[in-house]
């Protein structure tokens, strides 16, 4: 699913700052560590595009959008700074 090549970009807000993480081993390792906050993870379009919220006891913890080239995602942009946050306009599509 992750392109070997795959680029994540997190903006985490002032506290912790951004990060970029290049290669799917890479990627798929902080998913692997994010996986045990027991965040709910849903389809949202995100200010129009399709994209995913995570959320933490009801409340938005971040949102993700992705880059599919070839059937493999190449990009994944996330942010989780709780301000940027509550200024997006998020719609959680049903299952």
């Amino acid at each position: 699913m992750l392109d070997p090549d795959v680029v994540l970009r997190a903006d985490l807000g002032p506290a912790g700052g951004s990060r970029e993480l290049r290669g799917a081993r890479a990627v798929a390792g902080q998913a692997l560590f994010y996986s045990r906050l027991g965040l709910v993870t849903r389809p949202a379009l995100v200010n129009g595009a399709l994209g995913g919220v995570s959320t933490q006891d009801g409340e938005p913890f971040a949102v993700g959008g992705y880059t599919i080239r070839g059937g493999k995602i190449v990009e994944i942009d996330i942010l989780a700074d709780p301000e940027r946050l509550r200024q997006l306009d998020l719609t959680i599509l049903d299952d």
